[in-house]
Order: C-alpha cells, then sequence, then structure tokens
C-alpha cells in the first residue's frame, strides 16, 4: 500500500516502513543505540532525500528510546546521573552540529558531507568494536581471559569537578562524559542519529562503565538529544516529515521492546561483536554508494526555493 509523503516528495509503501521501524526498534533495544545510523541510511536507500532521511531519522530515534528506556527502567539499569551529564554536554553540541547542517545545506553539499561522515565514523567505531570484543570472546574460549578492572586510571582521572556515579561504580570527572556528550550532540545534528554507535563504545572504553548499565544509560542521554535536534531541524530546516516519523514510530516501538529482551540474555562481549558487524555492515554498504558509478552526470535541482 503506497503512501505519499509531502515533506520527502515521494511514494513508499507503508509495510516498507512498519518493517524499516521494527527492525531499527529491535537494534535498538538490543545493543543501547537509538538506530539513527541505521534508519538514516535506510531512508536514503529507499529514496529519501538526505535533508528529510537526517531531520526525520532523530524523530524516529526519540520514540525508539523512550521504548527501550522503558525496559532498561525497569531492570534497574539506567544511571541517571550519568545520563543527564551527558545530555548537558549533548544539548550544547546539537546546537552547534544544527548550525552546521544548515550553512551545508545551503551550499549545497550536505548529501555527500552526511555520506562521508557515515563511513567514516562507522568504518572506524566499527573496526575498533570488532578487533577488541573479538579479541575478548577468543581469550574465553581458550580460558585466557582475564577480568577487565573497574578503574583504569589514566590522566582523564586527574580533571577537576569529579563526580561518584554509584550505578556506574565511577568516580570521575564531570567533564569527561560531559565531552562525550558534545560530541554526539554535533553528529546528532549533522547525521540525523542518536549517536549511540559512537556512545556506547565511549562509555565502555573511556568512561569504563559496565555493559548492561551502558545500553540503558545511552538510550536515556539520546532521547533529551535527540528531542533537541528534531526541535531545530523541524524549525531551522523543514527538514521533518511527520507522517513518515509517526509510521516509523509505530514499528520501532513495539521492535525495542523484544529487542531488550534479548539483550539481558547475551553477554557484553556479544553486544559488542554483533553491533560492530552492524556498524561496518552499514559503513560499507554506504562506502560502495559512494563509490559507484552515478546513474545521470548530472542533474538540476532548487536550492533555498531559488531557481
Amino acid at each position: 500500500m503506497q503512501i505519499y509523503l509531502p515533506i520527502a516528495e515521494l511514494s513508499v509503501d507503508v509495510f516498507l516502513l512498519l518493517g524499516l521501524g521494527g527492525a531499527v526498534g529491535f537494534l535498538s533495544g538490543l545493543f543501547g543505540v537509538g538506530g539513527g545510523f541505521l534508519i538514516t541510511p535506510l531512508l536514503i536507500f529507499i529514496g529519501v532525500p538526505a535533508p528529510v532521511a537526517v531531520g526525520t531519522g532523530a524523530q524516529q530515534v526519540v520514540a525508539t528510546s523512550v521504548s527501550g528506556v522503558i525496559a532498561h527502567w525497569r531492570r534497574g539499569t539506567v544511571d541517571v546521573p550519568m545520563g543527564l551529564v551527558l545530555t548537558a554536554g549533548g544539548l550544547i553540541g546539537s546546537g552547534l552540529g544544527s548550525w552546521a547542517f544548515a550553512a551545508l545545506r545551503k551550499a549545497g553539499t550536505v548529501d555527500v558531507v552526511v555520506a562521508i561522515s557515515y563511513v567514516i565514523f562507522l568504518g572506524t567505531i566499527g573496526s575498533l568494536m570488532f578487533i577488541e570484543s573479538a579479541g575478548a570472546l577468543w581469550k574465553q574460549r581458550r580460558g585466557t581471559a582475564r577480568r577487565r578492572k573497574l578503574h583504569q586510571h589514566s590522566w582523564l582521572h586527574g580533571l577537576p569537578l569529579k563526580l561518584r556515579f554509584r550505578k556506574s561504580r565511577l568516580y570521575i570527572s564531570a567533564l569527561v562524559p560531559m565531552s562525550v556528550g558534545f560530541l554526539i550532540g554535533i553528529l546528532s545534528a549533522i547525521m540525523g542519529v542518536g549517536g549511540g554507535f559512537i556512545l556506547v563504545p565511549a562509555m565502555i572504553y573511556i568512561l569504563g562503565m559496565p555493559t548492561q548499565v551502558v545500553i540503558g544509560t545511552s538510550l536515556f542521554q539520546v532521547i533529551f538529544v535527540t528531542s533537541s535536534v528534531t526541535f531545530l531541524q523541524a524549525w531551522a530546516n523543514q527538514s521533518v516529515d511527520i507522517l513518515l516519523a509517526m509510521i516509523l514510530l509505530v514499528g520501532s516501538v513495539v521492535g525495542a521492546q523484544f529487542g531488550t529482551r534479548v539483550s539481558v540474555r547475551l553477554k557484553g562481549e556479544q553486544l559488542r561483536v554483533l553491533l560492530s558487524l552492524l556498524v561496518l555492515a552499514v559503513g560499507i554498504r554506504l562506502a560502495a554508494d559512494l563509490l559507484a558509478a552515478p546513474a545521470e552526470l548530472y542533474s538540476l535541482s532548487l536550492i533555498g526555493g531559488r531557481p
């Protein structure tokens, strides 16, 4: 059944959108990511313009994250103080990122910048995660794995404004998670992502949080940052397709509940391996599209409503 999307200006099968939303919602609950790094490229693959995919993807991530957080909250795997510190940095970053996105769109380079950003970040993060998590699984099978220290001291522990995060069993400077949140906020605005595919590894390897707490806390932060991004994109760039977002939302909310149930049955290393493979797969697909020969040598379009 075809439905016309007014902002994206194309017709798409409703069941295809519901399926995309459900799949992304399931993966969101499973890995603790908002799903934006998946839904935005997938929307681009089916023909949705990049600016609309970015703006609408951010809105869909909000609903998916809320559904996932509710499930994790019931299990007590959300570190609220840590989430609030991450959110503070993320809100500042999202404002700066939205301004940069508007400038790129005005210059007519937003499509290329979004695609290249995805390839770089997904390829780098996915490779690093896969190497570390696969190595940990290999050591476990051989019986040579050592228990990872909860606190690996580095120069980050010498920074001021230290806070104690009891659920994560950490005592570190608030500047570290705030800086991580700031970077995620910028990426959320430019790439239409919740930032979970970067936030989750950062919380594990930089902050040293337990994997099970990371998932719920990541989704908690994603809610507020992507809500800010959605508002800014709708106000500054008019790139949010409400109808498209609502259809995706229906599938994603249901999918997130099933993903959360599966996540508690897997070990931290297993979750990281699966997430890294997923991240790499999306990055490879986008890289292939960038390198492929275009169907047309050039095309004409309107920029900013001017002929």
